[in-house]
């Protein structure tokens, strides 16, 4: 899957909630309720990831997630990136 142009990838992350560009990589930090929330969440997410056989970097900080996206095969970030951002915020 081809690497996003930059033009690309600003105009995407505008249209994610919470989402930040950080070089070549999407990170957004979830907070839910308590420790057992925040991997219910990463539960939730790790089937949608395994399916696209596209995985975040993912930090759990007791009741917080963090997620990070980018391709490391293309060297920054692709559409797999943005499907994966877009599947995290429905399961949030």
């Amino acid at each position: 899957m081809p690497k996003l142009s930059r033009a690309e990838i600003e105009e995407r992350v505008k249209k994610l909630r919470g989402w930040t560009l950080e070089g070549d990589a999407i990170k957004k930090q979830y907070t839910f309720a308590g420790f057992p929330e925040a991997v219910a969440f990463v539960n939730r997410l790790a089937p949608e990831a395994e399916r696209a056989d596209h995985h975040p970097d993912i930090l759990i900080n007791y009741k917080r997630v963090t997620l990070t996206y980018s391709t490391h095969s293309e060297g920054g970030l692709t559409e797999k990136d943005f499907a994966g951002a877009a599947a995290a915020d429905r399961l949030a």
